[in-house]
């Protein structure tokens, strides 16, 4: 029987276009969840939550084993279909008008702008990414915004409780990952959504999104060397992997590519009679002097191959009444107002602390990017090179340029202080930091900028736990080899490095006054490696109040997992 969810929960009404949904939690579902929220209101404080006890069941999903495990490849692939049954998606996901995405790196960008377009365009838009910061809500947004906590809970165990009554020792419960994914088109189905844009998760072949068996369109972005221990040690290897998104007849767009990497994308294209075209980088100029959501010259790339998608999903789809094809001269104002306005947390993202705001207005500001891969991290030193030498923080978070400001503002412009800046590190195990680390100080290196120090910090989320995690106990026994390996590769570097100009060393004199090493495991004058985040993050806090002659511009990067850690901290 269809129900109409806007009557169950009018907070989430704004989500339902249409008057009946179909492809919902049956009406025995919502008993079950409305019991339990009646009884949270006679819990006490300190028992479990809905919410938490959903994350609590997702946690479970997690496997223990190492994603280097050479086992995982493939694993059961086939298992998915049946899950698929299961839940009763193989005609919805049929009907689906899908945009599926692959790539080593901007393939969240490329979603992001490909859904803002869409939605600018008056189109109803389902967007799943990976991985989420700070809540697991944001894999799943609907018209631009996380799902409300309400319908996410439905969806959630109406989809747990029918895995879990049909799943066995054969056909085991789905991972972590395949379940989110699954959720995933449960909730797009149920919300009629006209289009869902799907970002991959891992490759592309074995990638649990890749149940998808006709795309509208698919779209590959840029290649590179990431999750190597799964996806092969060679470019073409990877790029065999990501082209497993391809299907026969199905039109796709990729950007330029190494070519090791283009000739492989090539032949799998010609075995599926795929029309595979490169998109070309958008010309800025086409923006009518707006610029795009997302920062960074990397970006343009990222847009280019979001509007080949988005023209070849409303030629495709049959949509009138926009003038997109062949844009040349020209962008139509709803793709110009997209790509303008689209947002992504944790990539190119400029944050002042808030907690010391009031204090030190822009004293303490963090440049958050997760970049995980070699080239990835080029991109991420040349944005953040060129951010902190050309723009600072006002107190409202705008980013200006200096001389445009104090030229504009006159006496009212901020006081121009000197930067300092710091690296704010950790990256997963599986990755090399002997090709991270020196492409991060080489690239910055390269634009004249260079780190005072580097902090070493374990991530405070725990990798086989979904939701909020409390920091660890102040006499808790952390494992911190990983991160003294991390800080003896930098120093490393930090010995290597020649031709510091005067400016950083008077800096780095600075620095030392504020080296309070003691409440790190280890520490010299050039890093340190801290036994938690929160410990690391009031450690900085301290040198931006000590030393308020010195702007502190804090490089956090290595791992998306750090990024959302530290964004939980520095956000109120």
């Amino acid at each position: 029987m269809a129900v109409d969810t806007r009557s169950l929960h009018p907070i989430c009404s704004f989500y339902s276009h249409s008057p009946t949904v179909t492809h919902i939690p049956s009406p025995s579902c919502y008993t079950r969840r409305e019991n339990l929220l009646a009884e949270s209101e006679e819990m006490s404080e300190d028992t479990v939550s809905p919410y938490d006890e959903a994350m609590e069941a997702l946690s479970s999903l997690i496997t223990k084993r190492s994603r280097a495990d050479k086992s995982n490849k493939g694993d059961r692939f086939d298992l998915l279909f049946d899950y698929v049954k299961i839940l009763e998606l193989e005609e919805p996901i049929k009907q689906m008008k899908i945009i599926h995405v692959a790539g080593t790196k901007g393939k969240g960008s490329t979603c992001t702008f490909t859904e803002s377009i869409l939605r600018n365009c008056g189109f109803r838009t389902g967007l799943f990414t990976s991985p989420h910061l700070i809540d697991v809500r944001e894999r799943f947004r609907l018209d631009g915004l996380d799902i409300c906590e309400e319908k996410f809970l439905e969806y959630f165990w109406w989809s747990w409780d029918r895995l879990k009554e049909r799943t066995s020792d054969e056909m085991p419960m789905p991972t972590y990952f395949r379940f989110l994914a699954l959720l995933a088109f449960k909730i797009f189905a149920a919300e009629q959504v006209d289009v869902a844009i799907l970002e991959v998760g891992l490759g592309g072949k074995f990638d649990a999104t890749n149940v998808v068996e006709n795309p509208v369109v698919c779209g590959i972005a840029s290649l590179g060397y990431d999750h190597m221990e799964i996806l092969g040690n060679t470019l073409g290897q990877i790029a065999g992997e990501k082209a497993g998104i391809f299907k026969s007849g199905v039109p796709a767009f990729t950007v330029p590519q190494p070519e090791e990497a283009m000739s492989v994308l090539e032949q799998k294209a010609a075995e599926l009679d795929v029309n595979l075209q490169v998109a070309a980088p958008l010309d800025p100029s086409l923006l009518s002097s707006l610029h795009l959501g997302l920062e960074g010259e990397h970006q343009y790339l990222n847009a280019g191959l979001a509007i080949a998608l988005c023209s070849t999903w409303l030629q495709k789809t049959g949509r009138v009444g926009i003038n997109y094809l062949n844009q040349t001269t020209s962008l139509p104002e709803e793709f110009i107002k997209g790509l303008a306005t689209a947002s992504l947390q944790g990539r190119a993202q400029i944050v002042s602390d808030e907690f010391i705001e009031n204090d030190n207005p822009g004293d303490l500001v963090f440049y958050l990017d997760g970049a995980h891969s070699p080239e990835s991290m080029d991109v991420c030193a040349n944005w953040f090179s060129i951010a902190t030498k050309e723009g600072y923080i006002v107190p409202n978070n705008q980013t200006y340029n200096d001389s445009k400001a104090l030229h504009e503002s006159g006496q009212n412009a901020p006081f121009r202080k000197k930067s300092t800046q710091i690296l704010l590190f950790n990256c997963m195990s599986v990755r090399d930091p002997q090709l991270l680390l020196p492409r991060l100080v080489n690239a910055c290196a390269s634009h004249g900028v260079h780190f005072n120090k580097a902090l070493f910090v374990p991530n405070t989320s725990v990798y086989y736990k979904v939701g909020s995690v409390a920091p660890p106990a102040a006499d808790a026994q952390v494992d911190l080899s990983w991160q003294i390996a991390l800080q003896r590769i930098w120093e490393n570097l930090v010995i290597a490095e020649k031709g510091r100009d005067a400016k950083n060393a008077e800096l780095t004199t600075c620095e030392a006054v504020n080296d309070d090493t003691e409440k790190g495991a280890n520490g010299s004058a050039n890093s340190t490696v801290f036994t938690s985040l929160p410990l690391a993050i009031n450690w900085l806090r301290d040198s931006a109040r000590k030393n308020q002659s010195v702007r502190f511009q804090v490089l956090v990067t290595g791992s998306l997992h750090l990024v959302g850690d530290v964004l939980r901290l520095i956000k109120k």
